[in-house]
């Protein structure tokens, strides 16, 4: 009898666990991925938005615009957080996490994306774009829209191209002609085709994260830097820095990305929100990128010394970086590379 009872009593044991393990699993399905995938249930979407720059900028502005637009459409279902001031990393980390899907969405600069889909190496073609409108022109065609579809089956979406802008150095010297690069310690981004460019005009490239750059221009651990004038009014390099060169050797955009099983797991009615709404900010972060560089250009003059260079002196950094292009080519593919020549020459 007693055996009995000690069978039975495993039995109905064995019995309960096997029913606690199939609720846990019901709550999983229930609570995980899946929940996005329908827009008419009650449970609130939450999308964490990272990056890497301060709030005063065109991108934070976008960003929080975004966020409006996506919680009013959304009826207060879907909820956007946003980490600004590397919060949560700079672009590699960030990058990484959103792929992990550890962060829902970030902006990160083309050239750390290179790491992650090769074709994006295409951007850092040296001189590729000479204006605004061609920028807007190939980035919103074919040639962009290939870019960002470039992207699926790596764990990231591509949505959007958001302006980052020209990118200019700042220096402790006048730079005019590539022979005042000689030597000199320039930080670069973690990018083999950026530091190949640098060592064809002589320069010394020193890859750094973002965040530490500030201290290593004001302690002299690199001598200069390059990035958009609103990155370097906003970060104060005017401070640490004599002279800023328009040089616009190379033209930066933000990628916006998102995590692509997040993204896939969203109902449809969803996934157009959230497309629509980045179109949307697309527009608004360019007005107000554009609007800066202007306004930051002519506060940048008030601390700093900016030198124009001529066509004649433009030209010999362009003569001086040309052959990259054979390295872009192996490095991104022949296939977009042509198609972004190709576009950009019409």
């Amino acid at each position: 009898m007693k055996k009995f009872v000690a069978i039975l009593l495993v039995a109905l044991l064995a019995l309960g666990l096997a029913t606690g393990c199939g609720n846990s699993g019901s709550n999983n399905a229930t609570t995980g991925s899946d929940s996005n995938s329908s827009s008419g249930s009650d449970e609130v979407i939450n999308i964490k938005i990272g990056h890497g720059i301060p709030e005063d900028t065109a991108m934070h502005q976008a960003w929080v615009k975004f966020k409006e637009i996506v919680e009013e459409k959304s009826g207060g279902k879907i909820k956007v957080a946003i980490y600004p001031n590397q919060q949560l990393g700079g672009d590699r980390e960030l990058t990484e996490a959103v792929q992990m899907g550890n962060v829902t969405m970030t902006a990160p600069s083309s050239a750390p994306l290179a790491n992650f889909c090769k074709e994006f190496y295409v951007l850092d073609y040296p001189f590729l774009f000479e204006n605004r409108e061609t920028v807007y022109r190939v980035l919103d065609g074919e040639a962009g829209t290939a870019l960002l579809e470039a992207l699926s089956g790596t764990g990231i979406k591509g949505l959007a191209f958001w302006e980052n802008g020209f990118r200019n150095i700042t220096s402790n010297k006048p730079i005019r002609t590539p022979d005042d690069l000689k030597g000199l310690k320039i930080r670069t981004m973690e990018n083999e085709l950026h530091i190949a460019a640098w060592q064809m005009l002589g320069a010394n490239p020193t890859p750094l994260a973002f965040g530490e750059l500030y201290t290593a221009l004001q302690q002299k651990t690199v001598d200069a830097q390059e990035n958009p004038f609103e990155l370097i009014y906003n970060n104060k390099f005017y401070e640490v820095q004599k002279y800023a060169t328009k040089t616009r050797h190379i033209y930066s955009p933000y990628v916006i990305i998102m995590n692509e099983e997040f993204y896939n797991n969203l109902s449809p009615e969803y996934q157009k929100l959230i497309t629509d709404a980045i179109k949307e900010c697309t527009g608004y972060q360019r007005q107000i990128a554009e609007a800066n560089e202007k306004r930051f250009e002519e506060a940048i003059k008030q601390k700093t010394e900016i030198i124009e260079l001529s066509e004649s002196e433009l030209s010999q950094f362009k003569e001086k970086v040309a052959p990259i292009l054979d390295q872009v080519k192996a490095k991104a593919g022949e296939d977009i590379v042509n198609k972004f020549l190709a576009e950009v020459g019409k």
